[in-house]
């Protein structure tokens, strides 16, 4: 059997906001090091016997940052399959398992989310090879977390009889987050186990299973990986296929109903960051039990997370905080009330705006763009393009551009002429002209965009060739 890691990064990380955001999710940020929890997950497979390159399945919207994030640790997927709607865990799966049976016929999945924590790696590969044991015997896999709290806000697993070989137990009963007295008993009694969320299964096995339990998942699954398309380096799976496919987890979808659920229980050091609660019960506190990241400065300040990312935060006879600010937002909340984060994502919603979807820094597949002033009529940017990368051939109904080069150099087509721009230099786009920057230098290109009009709206663009193959 040869084992396959399989990423599932199609979270959101509202409890995280204002630093995650739909645009920019928690497993794509850099929380708890230098690198992304993406990123984190995937290098932690290193050394693990037997594992092929990774295969990701994420959203649409996030593709390009997830494939330059693994460009940066010079890690090639296997593929990444791009969901163009969100439908929880068990279709991600179901496709991935479909994808890897057309390559080996004996494959193993190791299912993984994206934006866990897991300090003790040595024995987190350990687990897994605990689970290859069960795997081989027929069962379907999940690892229990050994609970060191009564945590509410887990799902939880009940070990059975044990497996004829290896640690892993039969599955008695998985149970649904429970009450703070419920909790406590789980936690007495050692039989429990905090429900991780990672798995590891034969890929016909799942498969014949998901036929079985959830055969309308698997028929919609089909179809949509069949009429996908391939788009530069990504499977685009059938928009209407995918959307038609139920919406549920692999829990609910099989593990519930399986006769062959198996646990693997494991000690390992994980955390979900689920909150910024976790966060803070995970980062490195000082001698006043505080953990601080960006410019701050703190007078009797205890057990507090403050993480500044724009600029200075102070703080003054304050305990058991979390505070966060970014360019546009700052979280302001006691720490016991992490949860209720997501209540202000919920009301941004309701009320039409953006700040819980993009920060005032918005990343494209050619670079950034970054907010600066908006006013009546006008909207100033700060953009950045990559070397050799280009934005789309692209026309504005409602708007003209002033650009002006800070650094680098610019190669800006305006109705199929094509100029070079250097250092202090600008050109002017009128409304309706048809236009293109490119970056041909070997350094970043950084300018000031300057938008007049009518309507400045991002969805004023008409795009008319463009190597992202973006809609």
């Amino acid at each position: 059997m040869s084992l396959h890691p399989v990423i599932l990064s199609g979270g959101s990380g509202t409890r995280l906001w204002p630093l995650s955001r739909a645009a920019l999710p928690k497993q794509l940020l850099p929380l708890a090091g230098e690198h992304t929890l993406l990123q984190e997950t995937v290098l932690r497979l290193a050394g693990l016997a037997d594992a092929g390159a990774p295969l990701i399945v994420c959203n649409n919207d996030h593709r390009f940052l997830i494939a330059e994030q693994m460009r940066d640790i010079d890690v090639a997927p296997l593929g990444i399959f791009l969901e163009p709607i969100g439908r929880n865990t068990a279709p991600a799966a179901a496709i991935a398992a479909m994808h890897l049976l057309k390559q080996d016929a004996d494959a193993v999945m190791l299912l993984l989310p994206a934006d866990h924590l897991i300090h003790d790696v040595a024995a987190f590969h350990a687990a897994i090879g605990e689970g290859m044991q069960a795997v081989a015997s027929g069962h379907l896999v999940t690892f229990g977390i050994v609970p060191d709290a009564p945590e509410t806000g887990y799902g939880y697993i009940q070990q059975g009889a044990p497996l004829a070989t290896g640690s892993a137990r039969q599955v008695a009963r998985f149970v649904e987050k429970p009450n703070r007295e419920n909790a406590e008993l789980f936690l007495a009694s050692g039989d429990y186990f905090w429900n991780s969320g990672m798995f590891l299964f034969s890929c016909k096995q799942f498969l014949a299973e998901l036929a079985e339990f959830r055969p309308d998942i698997l028929t919609a699954c089909e179809l949509a990986l069949a009429s996908g398309q391939h788009d530069l380096d990504f499977c685009r799976l059938d928009q209407g296929a995918f959307a038609a496919c139920p919406s549920d987890s692999i829990d609910y979808a099989l593990m519930e109903h399986t006769r062959h659920a198996a646990v693997v229980p494991t000690d390992i050091g994980w955390n979900d960051i689920g909150a910024w609660s976790a966060l803070w019960e995970v980062g490195e506190k000082d001698a006043a039990g505080n953990v601080t990241r960006g410019d701050v400065f703190m007078e009797g300040v205890s057990d507090s997370l403050i993480r500044a990312e724009s600029r200075m935060v102070a703080a003054i006879g304050v305990t058991n905080l979390l505070i966060v600010e970014t360019a546009d937002a700052v979280l302001v909340a006691d720490k016991s009330r992490a949860q209720d984060v997501k209540k202000v994502v919920d009301y941004l919603k309701a009320s039409g705006r953006s700040e819980h979807e993009f920060h005032t820094r918005v990343f494209r597949p050619w670079g950034w763009y970054e907010g600066i002033d908006l006013g009546e009529r006008f909207q100033v940017k700060r953009i950045m393009v990559k070397p050799g990368e280009k934005l789309s051939l692209q026309m504005h109904h409602h708007r003209a551009e002033h650009w002006i080069v800070v650094s680098g150099t610019a190669r800006v087509t305006r109705d199929g002429v094509e100029n070079l721009l250097c250092e202090n230099e600008s050109t002017y786009i009128p409304l309706g002209t048809t236009h293109r920057l490119e970056n041909p230098g070997r350094i970043p290109l950084h300018l000031i965009e300057v938008q007049s009009g009518s309507y400045l709206g991002e969805d004023d663009i008409v795009r008319f060739e463009d190597i992202y193959q973006r809609g």
